[in-house]
């Protein structure tokens, strides 16, 4: 079962449901399975996000971060995970693979417009606000 790990964790932890152990090559990715399928309620998401420790100490983390799994969704939760380290790197079955944060969120109506408000920051892109 995912699991907070502290009382005031934002994300609770994934774990990886295998059969066997899977081997990750540097620079490979796969998706492995977490046996979890679950239903969210109307106006929610959960979002799969990786796990730092695994970031740091082994060059582990996930493609298509945050993943989003829509409250619609009824499949097995997977997580792609690749390895960016020179090492290859073994996950095991049971072992903490990411974090899943659940968060609301709203949809919107979308408006076409000709012209939009003005503001202090304007058009100024990437870097624009800082130096």
């Amino acid at each position: 079962m995912p699991r907070y790990q502290t009382i005031m964790s934002a994300g609770m932890d994934i774990c990886a449901y295998l059969q066997e152990p899977v081997e990750l090559k540097p620079m490979e990715r796969k998706l492995i399975p977490t046996g979890l399928y679950i239903a969210l309620p109307k106006g929610y998401e959960a979002q799969l996000r990786p796990r730092s420790g695994l970031a740091i100490k082994h060059g582990i983390t996930l493609l298509n971060t945050p993943g989003t799994i829509d409250a619609d969704y009824r499949g097995e939760i997977g997580v792609i995970m690749i390895n960016l380290s020179n090492d290859m790197f073994v996950i095991n079955d049971g072992e903490r693979i990411c974090q899943m944060v659940i968060a609301a969120y709203n949809q919107v109506d979308w408006e076409l417009t000709d012209n939009l408000d003005e503001t202090e920051r304007g058009a100024g892109g990437f870097g624009h606000t800082g130096r």
